[in-house]
């Protein structure tokens, strides 16, 4: 009735690309690199819950050697996800996200953030929490060449709530 997942993504920060985290576009000088728009939030999120179905990883249902996810916005593949947890009859219980990034602060951003996945995830917004970190100085996101995101999500049986 309860399944838990848990999720991890990591992206190379570059010059020349929109800094996307959460479906929220953030002011940056840099952005995240990768074959669509490298959204390490979502991307850990939609891991951590293919991961509680039980249904591999990201990589296995949108990989980058396939033209059609080139570019193409996180909140379609987190949309497609849920449809997949929503096959298997499960809803979502709460999900739990840590941003790990030295640079920028993105705290201003967490309530929109917060407002995007609530749609897709078709869940209220207090059920996902959105926090972030630094490493202080510390590893590849202490020297700023990336970010990283952590998610853990509680999925519950449509069955169950009924």
């Amino acid at each position: 009735m309860l399944r838990v997942g848990l999720g991890y993504d990591v992206h190379r920060l570059v010059s020349g690309r929109k800094l996307i985290l959460g479906g929220v576009d953030i002011p940056f000088e840099k952005g995240l690199l990768g074959h669509s728009d490298a959204d390490v939030l979502i991307h850990a999120i939609c891991d951590a819950i293919l991961g509680a179905l039980g249904l591999g990883d990201i990589g296995r249902h949108f990989p980058d050697s396939d033209p059609a996810y080139k570019g193409i916005s996180s909140l379609v593949l987190l949309a497609r996800v849920v449809t997949l947890m929503q096959q298997q009859h499960y809803a979502i219980g709460n999900v739990d996200v840590v941003i790990i990034a030295e640079k920028p602060k993105v705290s201003p951003y967490v309530e929109q953030m917060r407002a995007h996945l609530a749609e897709v995830l078709q869940t209220p917004a207090n059920h996902i929490n959105i926090k972030a970190t630094t490493t202080e100085g510390l590893g590849f996101t202490g020297r700023e060449e990336g970010i990283a995101a952590q998610a853990i999500v509680s999925l519950i049986s449509r069955t169950f709530l009924q």
